[in-house]
């Protein structure tokens, strides 16, 4: 592509395909038609006589927009994941308290590396490409274990301090 093409597609194209996509998503109609406008705006760009967009033949054009539509669709998916995460942390706490740090932290890292989806993948294994090694052995090459509790002692027998001189009398 030339370098005008591409700035089209990355500028205008991708964008307003994006934005079309997540308009049919709003549930506010006055929201849902301000994206649906704006989309419009950013394809008109490619409808002038100036644009770069004009010069291609229909194949190259249907392929170009082939693939700003995976590109739309690929964002929208990596970005619902991380809704997802903020969506499930909201609901587990309804905002009603803050979660620690620490929790937070925790609670990130068990989703990560541990929550399987049912295809068998961990968030960290999609994210990286490749399978993490085990959540719960790192963990405890890492913490400290605390020692055996004491053993408990058998509770003393009472004494007969009465008996001998009973058995005496």
């Amino acid at each position: 592509m030339t370098p005008d093409l591409e700035r089209a597609v990355y500028h205008d194209l991708i964008p307003a395909i994006y934005l079309d996509l997540v308009s049919a998503k709003v549930a506010e109609a006055p929201q849902r038609q301000a994206l649906k406008k704006r989309a419009a705006e950013l394809l008109i760009s490619l409808h002038s006589t100036a644009s770069p967009w004009q010069g291609l033949a229909q194949e190259d054009r249907r392929l170009i927009e082939q693939v700003a539509q995976e590109c739309a669709e690929l964002f929208q998916r990596s970005s619902s994941c991380v809704e997802g995460r903020n969506g499930q942390l909201a609901l587990r706490h309804h905002s009603l308290h803050r979660i620690r740090d620490q929790k937070l932290a925790a609670l990130t890292t068990v989703h990560n590396y541990f929550v399987r989806r049912s295809d068998g993948t961990t968030a960290a294994e999609r994210f990286f490409g490749s399978q993490p090694g085990n959540l719960f052995d790192w963990v405890l090459e890492r913490v400290d274990l605390p020692g055996w509790p004491a053993q408990k002692r058998s509770a003393p027998k009472p004494k007969a301090y009465l008996a001998p001189a009973i058995a005496g009398a």
